[in-house]
Formats: structure tokens, sequence, C-alpha cells
């Protein structure tokens, strides 16, 4: 719809509330008598509408979920090492904010938070779904790569969790979302390496939610299965630079099985989507969220999997206790 605003004078006038007379801009604290009109076009946030921070949206699941949550008018803002390739996604959405953020950079993470602040006021529900994938046995890959790895994906998400973390804990409210992968529940050939930092991801997550609770705030994992996103291109699963032959009837067999499973994923990404904004609005959300048929028979297989080791090792299990313990 089309309104005119008349709001006080300064550099940031794409604030979404008008300055009054009693009023800072929360970006430069400006009081500028002069005063302006504009007539903009958008979907007005209502007062229960979402801010959301979602990083990696540029594509993908990041870049479906900020868009569905301005389909619904909610605030997004927007993060991608280029936001310009945000907007490009996502259109110039007035309730969208595009920053600027290598989740590897502490300091990007807070100034992001910085600037969410100064835009929106408040933060409702972070999304640290930035990642990519590191495709190779665990002996080829090597320290760069490994530490490449962690640096994305797990100390980035400490990065951005850390600086969003005092807002959410000033408003006694919000919601941390983290994208894991069935590969953070059930590991596999190939994705060990992946596999632990999506580990790392359930545990900081799970340690979260406990953590978390007290202050209001809530904490869920969420696990997808293989879904028809680009996850598995080139530019999103990176092959260890080493490959030792003697893999090839275990790793190599898991590199043909990704390249022919491209673009043949079972999930359905804007499905996803819609099933993390149900998420996002439920008033008590569960602490795993797995997404995909496939990852559900993953999890069932696994558990009954490591039920039935327990039992078939429970005398040795059991056994280590000091004799004047009780088993």
């Amino acid at each position: 719809m089309s309104s005119s605003v008349t709001a006080r004078a300064c550099l940031h006038f794409v604030l979404p509330t008008a300055h009054t007379a009693t009023e800072q801009c929360a970006a430069c604290s400006s009081l500028s008598s002069t005063t302006y009109s504009r007539s903009i076009t958008m979907t007005q946030a209502s007062a229960t509408s979402k801010v959301w921070l979602i990083t990696g949206a540029s594509r993908g699941f990041g870049a479906l979920i900020a868009r569905d949550a301005l389909l619904r008018g909610d605030r997004v803002i927007a993060t991608a090492r280029n936001p310009q390739t945000v907007i490009e996604q996502l259109g110039d959405h007035p309730n969208l904010l595009a920053l600027k953020l290598d989740v590897t950079s502490e300091a990007d993470a807070i100034t992001v938070a910085q600037q969410s602040m100064a835009r929106f006021g408040r933060i409702d529900v972070l999304v640290n779904n930035a990642g990519y994938g590191l495709l190779g046995a665990v002996e080829e890959a090597g320290a760069d790569e490994v530490k490449k790895q962690f640096d994305t994906n797990v100390f980035g998400l400490l990065h951005v969790t850390r600086a969003v973390l005092p807002v959410l804990r000033a408003q006694g409210s919000g919601h941390v979302i983290n994208i894991s992968s069935i590969g953070g529940y059930a590991s596999h050939p190939g994705w060990g390496v992946y596999c632990a930092t999506k580990f790392a991801v359930e545990a900081l997550t799970e340690a979260l939610a406990t953590e978390l609770a007290p202050l209001g705030i809530r904490a869920t994992v969420v696990e997808p299965g293989f879904f028809r996103t680009d996850f598995l291109n080139a530019d999103s699963v990176v092959s260890t630079g080493k490959r030792i032959e003697q893999y090839a009837e275990s790793v190599g067999v898991m590199r043909a099985m990704m390249a022919d499973a491209n673009h043949k994923q079972p999930g359905d990404p804007a499905k996803l989507s819609q099933a993390i904004l149900k998420l996002a609005d439920d008033s008590n959300p569960p602490l795993r969220l797995a997404l995909g048929s496939d990852t559900v028979a993953a999890i069932q297989k696994k558990n009954k999997f490591v039920e039935n080791e327990l039992q078939a090792w429970m005398q040795v299990s059991v056994s280590t206790n000091h004799d004047d313990v009780a088993a």
C-alpha cells in the first residue's frame, strides 16, 4: 500500500519508523528539526510480526526462509558475504535489510547485530544457516581444510550466536534456530569432517536450550535430510585435495552417489521453509526437528543400532564401577 510518512530528517531515513520530536535515530542520534515526506509502497509490519536474522541468505534454505518471512509481513535481516546477492534473490523490499557478513569474522557478527538493532530495534529469530560441506575421507582431509570447515560451520555459528544473545537476553525472548543436518545425528563415509561440525552444532544447541530456557529464550537444532538445493554443487561442497585409492570402495562410492543424487534429492526446499516458519511460531518448539522422510528413517535406524549395541555390551559397560557401587 502507498502511504506518506513524515519523519525527522537523518541519513538513515530507511529506518522502519518515523522519528518524532522526542526520539533519536538509533543509528546516528540525529535530532534535526527538518522534516520531509516520502511516499512508500510496502507491506506494513504489524506489531506481532517477527524480526528474523538469517545467515547464508543469498541462496538455498536461507533465501527461501527470508522470502517466506517477508511474504507474510515479517522483517528480515538477511546476510551474506556479498549483500548484493541477497538483493538479487529477494529484491529491494522495504522490510529487508541485506548486510555483509563473513561468519568467520567475529567483528562482522558484532557489527551485524548492531546494524540490526539500529534498523529494527529487536531480533526475534536467529537462523544460523551459513555453512558448506567437505567431502572426503577423514585421512584425506588436510589440516587447513578441516580448519576452514570448522571456522565456518562451528566457530562462525558461535560468533553470530554470541553477538545476538545479549539482544535476546535483554528482551527476555527469542528463538535460536541452528541448521544442522542428518549428518549431525549419524555420520557417513566421506562426510566425517562435515558431520563432526554438525555434531558440534547439535551439542552446542542442546546446551544452549538448557541455558537459555530460564531466560525465556528457545533453541532448536534442525536436521534436514537431502533437499533439492544446490548443496551438492561444487560451490557448496568442497572435495578434499588429496585422494587415497584404498578408500575407493567407501568414499569413492559416496562421491559417485552424491554426483548422481544432485538435484534429484527427495526433499522440497519450499516445504522446509514453511516448516521453519511454523517452528518459529510455536510456543513450545522441540529441541530437535528432523525434516525429511530420509532423515526420520536414518534417525530410527541409528537409534535401533545404538540400543542393540548397548544391550550387547551391557555386561562390560556396567562392570567398571568400584565394587562398593551397585550396577
